[in-house]
């Protein structure tokens, strides 16, 4: 039986149907640490038991139905026409009976509480404020801010949500959202992807994740054009694809930067560790991370992260001065990756903080937690703000 014996008290979940609304899986090619997250927690569902549904956006990585480990993917619509989609399904009761819905509002949600009665659950990474302007037009930005900052909270005012950091729960009570019906639940790590790389003899900074604008990974780039003098052989790596690519590869070519930079595109999971494994650290300039996923990636490797405070979950994943650096600003990010390049007793000592760091954050404990919390959901109780495994 799943975690452990047939009383574990999460065995009232067998059988429950629980359905996953998501305007992206980990299929579509402008998947991320989001969607590896939503994998995990209902792979966690499933081996509990549950009956599981994911709808999502439709891309041509993917078929339109597809069953992967006891989880079922409805890929239909697009990235705007999915949130339809998913109101229309549950209107019409296509799914049949549903005992719970996970709403993941990423910017916006799915309006579920709507056009249902089941119990939902309403799962944020982080709030988008920073991020509508970058994205959109000021008519689009405002609207959508709108939402997320006003609409949402009263629709969900009832609602159980889940944030993955302390930093996303604290920003959703600014928005109105109590915060006492806010449970988190972090991110868990893989288990370590065993590589032959080791540490570069020569300086070498990774970045990994989604080439949006709000990644920023002309921050990274900068600070190894400012670096360059100060540190022969210095090299910038970046993992990872998206709508931003083209004008990323224009971005390094105006600043004459093509000896600095290599671009992988998206790769394999051996690829992608053989990376951080050989990198001295890994640079993550992100306006916003609910919790950065990629820093505990990196850490399985004894790689230190440099990232931004203000990105919000960057300040539970980040215990600056013990596993990486948190910064304030663009100059601070090329000083702390100067300084980590230079001082490699700081570099070794952050990197073996982190690596012993990732071994406490695991997909078993968060899939439990998640487990915790959808199960009061279904039974009509409501999970306080902390970490359901701690009591709540």
């Amino acid at each position: 039986m799943p975690y452990g014996s047939r009383m574990h008290p999460l065995d009232d979940l067998a059988g429950k149907h629980v359905v996953f609304l998501s305007w992206r899986d980990t299929r579509n090619p402008e998947g991320g640490g989001a969607e590896r997250y939503l994998e995990k927690v209902a792979g966690g569902l499933a081996a509990l038991g549950c009956r599981v549904t994911i709808l999502c956006a439709a891309h041509a990585a993917a078929p339109p139905d597809e069953a992967v480990d006891g989880v079922h993917y409805v890929r239909r619509g697009s990235k705007l026409t999915v949130y339809l989609r998913g109101m229309a399904a549950l209107a019409t009761r296509r799914f049949g009976r549903v005992d719970l819905v996970v709403d993941v509002q990423n910017g916006l949600p799915f309006f579920s509480r709507l056009v249902t009665r089941a119990p939902v659950v309403v799962l944020v990474h982080h709030v988008h404020r920073e991020q509508w302007g970058v994205l959109f037009g000021p008519l689009m930005a405002r609207i959508g801010w709108w939402i997320e900052r006003s609409f949402a909270p009263w629709l969900y005012r009832r609602c159980q949500y889940v944030a993955v950091s302390r930093a996303t729960r604290a920003e959703l009570g600014e928005l109105g959202v109590d915060v006492h019906r806010v449970a988190v639940v972090h991110n868990g790590t893989d288990r370590v992807v065993r590589v032959d790389e080791t540490k570069s003899a020569e300086p070498r900074i990774a970045v990994v994740g989604r080439l949006v604008p709000h990644k920023q990974v002309e921050h990274a780039v900068d600070a190894v054009i400012a670096l360059r003098a100060e540190h022969p052989g210095l090299h910038l790596e970046v993992v990872g694809s998206g709508w931003w690519e083209a004008n990323l590869h224009e971005y390094v070519a105006a600043h004459g930067a093509t000896d600095l930079v290599t671009f992988h595109g998206h790769v394999d999971e051996g690829t992608k560790h053989e990376v951080y494994a050989r990198s001295w650290l890994l640079a993550l300039p992100s306006i916003k991370e609910g919790w950065g996923l990629v820093i505990g990636e990196a850490a399985m490797h004894a790689t230190p992260a440099v990232a931004y405070s203000s990105a919000g979950g960057t300040r539970e994943s980040v215990r600056t001065g013990v596993t990486g650096l948190l910064v304030e600003d663009q100059d601070g990010l090329t000083e702390a990756v100067d300084r980590l390049l230079r001082d490699a007793a700081l570099r070794e000592r952050l990197g073996t903080a982190a690596l012993a760091m990732s071994h406490s954050y695991t997909w078993e404990h968060a899939q439990e937690s998640f487990g915790v919390v959808a199960l009061a959901a279904i039974e009509g109780r409501m999970i306080d703000a902390q970490d359901p495994d701690e009591g709540a």
